[in-house]
């Protein structure tokens, strides 16, 4: 149990170091400080970048726990915990985690008819028919829409709706409906994607803005393999400003687990 609290103690302090965390904060925007000279950028109180900055936060130091309630082992990646539950299957991963936060939002703002994402196979899964009562069944690499459930547009049923979207989904299809941005565009809600089995996707979840020069600042979150709770990442490549990250990081972003080429950035297409 000491060694236990010792060890928290420690990464809490470690998490601290550069100042740039208000431990009591328990939102994106509330617990990461803007580095000094730098400004949030605007984003209006509907927009996908205020719910991703309004995510809540478990308490400053929580460790990542596993979709089995273990520890994630790699405690040095991240710097904090989104609270939200992430079920017990072994699905919600790295793609998983941005169908999911997108589809969160969708679901907050009534805009039903907007969720739908593909399956790897490409079958369209939207929400709207899952909401009227339809069901997928999956036999091989073939689905089809049934009839067998009620409408109920409940939250509960729409995680069941998301669960599934998760089984069939993956790192290919969701950069298959992801439009390419360039990073001089890079804003809040944009990911970092490489398709693949497994691939990997991170999110962009925060924003500032040098008020001298213009220069961004931005902050990551991800999930993992295997299935885990949202994590908003550290920075490895530079201490002294992580867990914020440059956005003119050159031809590869380095993240804690994954490196990227600055050709994998993409946006959601609105719709």
């Amino acid at each position: 149990m000491i060694a236990a609290l010792l060890f928290l103690t420690l990464a809490v302090q470690a998490q601290d170091a550069n100042g740039f965390i208000d431990p009591l904060g328990t939102t994106i925007q509330a617990r990461f400080l803007a580095p000094a000279g730098y400004a949030r950028t605007e984003a209006p109180a509907d927009s996908f970048a205020a719910y991703l900055r309004r995510l809540p936060l478990k308490p400053h130091g929580a460790v990542v726990k596993l979709f089995n309630g273990r520890v994630k082992p790699n405690s040095g990646v991240y710097v904090g915990v989104v609270d939200l539950p992430i079920g017990s299957r072994d699905l919600h991963q790295c793609a998983d985690a941005v169908i999911r936060l997108r589809a969160e939002y969708l679901f907050a703002q009534e805009r039903y008819d907007d969720i739908h994402f593909r399956f790897t196979s490409g079958f369209l899964a939207e929400y709207g028919r899952w909401r009227s009562g339809e069901r997928i069944t999956v036999r091989g690499n073939a689905a089809r829409w049934e009839q067998t459930g009620r409408p109920s547009d409940n939250y509960q049923n729409f995680w069941r709706y998301l669960e599934t979207v998760f089984a069939y989904a993956g790192t290919a299809s969701l950069a298959r409906e992801l439009k390419i941005v360039s990073r001089e565009d890079l804003d809040i809600g944009d990911v970092f994607i490489q398709p693949g089995h497994p691939g990997h996707a991170v999110i962009v979840v925060d924003m500032a803005v040098s008020v001298e020069d213009g220069r961004k600042v931005f902050l990551l979150a991800q999930s993992y393999m295997p299935a885990q709770e949202i994590q908003v990442l550290a920075n490895p490549n530079d201490a002294r400003l992580s867990p914020w990250y440059e956005a003119d990081f050159g031809a590869v972003l380095r993240t804690p687990e994954w490196t990227f080429e600055v050709g994998d950035l993409k946006r959601f297409k609105e719709e």
